[in-house]
């Protein structure tokens, strides 16, 4: 078994050198960003398309979660340039420099190496809404009825459910509270599932955007935001600045793009992808042809072998998230769990620390590895590791703890050293509980590993999490279903190596 794991240990350390080593961007490439919301990946498809229209390769990261993620991965030069909003630009990037003018922005912008390219024409301010028959039953028309009849009871009895960014961000729901004093306390919740609680009558009150084409869907009402509490949010194309020089077509093809989208013509490519089921790409694609008229490949259809070729790429890259990160926590948990057992007080700050770490939201813990280590399967490898090893000590630890007595003082009586009474008695004899140890880690990275797809680390969470955006069921199963079949795998593949591997003396008789 020790064996086995040192070649374990020098196949993960090769995978990692290579991986680690291997150049993020290549020089001839434009490397496209997006937020995990639609519009964002629509916007990124067209920068995406306008890089190749000048003849450059181009890779759009879609989907890379929220604002601060991807203006970070930016100025880390992770990605080329993305699609950003001048209100979040000053009142949450860079809040804490009071930007006042656009003099002040550029410069901001310019010593952090980034360039504020063209804006595309539309402003896509926030707003909250309400279902229209309950806002004309209670005579609501603007945020400021809201405040006003506060202590009526209909309207203090209101569920009001928000997305957390909204919730977060100073330029969101702190700016209405500080305009309106609305005192409610809301859900937080996903921009998507807020149109499922209006319809539904568990939700009242949500934020929204002002190209969202759901309003028309769910017949909703947008609140008159009578006092102000929301800025202009002009979308702006943000690129490195030394792009001018790596690739100056691709730079002076962004100025084509200048006024061309205004706020309906932005909410129809919304509307195309969210209520009719199409590709951000496509969507894209469709606005440059018919109405830039520019000379762009059509996204290729929806189809079986699309599909195919989908699950074939994101089996691969679930797979290495899983894998990498179980070898990572075999290597270093079972000589932690050996160590547990050998050392009982250490062994306890040992299993106390990997436990706690268990406790932390494995959100948290990929957003906090982000800084660290970028974006990709890096950060995410490394907090699913990290998830790993309670399950790996502590079936370790106990499988050795297990051992009785009596049989460690024959080995002791044979005259073994202590390596090969672990060699050739405890390992073995702990070996069930090793793998039954490995095989829970196993399962539980099949399923923690979709959290990945929010920091484009790939795998089946970009579909889970697509669909959830998107409403899309079929699309949520295109994830849902293969990560529980691979995790039903995993655990015949254990099975089948409990067989291998334990003892025949020391296995569960056969049905």
């Amino acid at each position: 078994m020790t064996g086995a794991t040192g070649r374990w240990a020098a196949v993960l350390v090769g995978v990692a050198v290579a991986m680690l080593t291997t150049p993020a961007v290549a020089a001839e490439r434009v490397v496209v960003g997006s937020k995990g919301f639609t519009e964002g990946i629509i916007l990124g498809e067209v920068l995406a398309a306008a890089a190749r229209h000048a003849g450059l390769e181009a890779v759009h990261r879609a989907g890379l979660g929220g604002t601060q993620i991807v203006f970070q991965a930016l100025e880390r030069g992770e990605i080329d340039c993305y699609v950003e909003y001048s209100g979040t630009l000053t009142a949450e990037i860079l809040r804490d420099e009071r930007i006042a003018s656009a003099d002040e922005l550029t410069r901001a912008l310019a010593q952090r190496g980034i360039v504020a390219g063209p804006e595309l024409g539309f402003d896509n301010t926030y707003g909250l809404a309400m279902r229209r028959d309950l806002a004309e039953r209670l005579g609501l028309r603007s945020i400021g009825d809201l405040s006003a009849r506060a202590a009526d009871p209909e309207v203090a009895e209101l569920k009001f459910g928000f997305s957390d960014e909204f919730v977060q961000r100073a330029d969101g729901w702190p700016a209405v509270q500080s305009a309106y004093g609305l005192r409610q306390v809301p859900r937080v919740l996903d921009h998507a599932l807020a149109y499922r609680g209006l319809d539904a009558g568990s939700l009242h009150v949500t934020d929204l955007y002002a190209t969202d084409p759901e309003p028309r869907l769910h017949d909703l009402v947008l609140l008159t935001d009578d006092r102000h509490a929301f800025r202009e949010y002009r979308a702006v194309v943000l690129h490195r600045a030394f792009l001018a020089e790596r690739a100056p077509q691709f730079v002076q093809g962004l100025a084509g793009l200048a006024e061309t989208i205004d706020g309906a013509r932005m909410a129809a490519l919304n509307a195309e992808v969210r209520l009719e089921g199409r590709s951000e790409a496509a969507a894209a694609a469709d606005f440059l042809r018919g109405d830039l008229g520019w000379d762009v490949a059509a996204a290729p259809a929806d189809g079986a072998r699309r599909l195919a070729g989908d699950l074939l790429r994101a089996t691969g890259q679930h797979l290495l998230l899983v894998f990498v990160s179980l070898l990572a926590a075999i290597v270093v948990g079972v000589p932690a769990g050996i160590l547990a057992e050998r050392r009982p007080v250490l062994g306890r700050w040992i299993l106390g620390l990997v436990g706690i770490i268990q406790t932390i939201p494995s959100m948290a813990v990929l957003v906090f590895m982000v800084p660290l280590l970028g974006l990709g399967w890096k950060p995410a490898a490394l907090a699913l590791f990290l998830y790993s090893l309670l399950p790996v000590v502590r079936g370790t630890a106990s499988g050795l703890a297990a051992i009785p007595a009596q049989l460690r003082e024959a080995a002791l009586a044979l005259g073994l050293t202590p390596g090969e009474r672990l060699r050739l008695v405890e390992l073995p004899m702990a070996s069930r509980s090793i793998l039954a140890g490995i095989k829970t880690a196993a399962v539980i990275n099949v399923g923690t590993a979709t959290i990945g797809g929010l920091i484009g680390a790939g795998g089946y969470g970009e579909a889970i999490l697509s669909g959830i955006r998107l409403a899309d069921p079929g699309r949520l199963m295109q994830g849902a279903v293969p990560a529980a079949l691979l995790a039903l795998g995993l655990q015949g593949m254990f099975d089948l190596l409990e067989r291998w591997l334990v003892p025949a003396g020391l296995r569960p008789p056969r049905g």
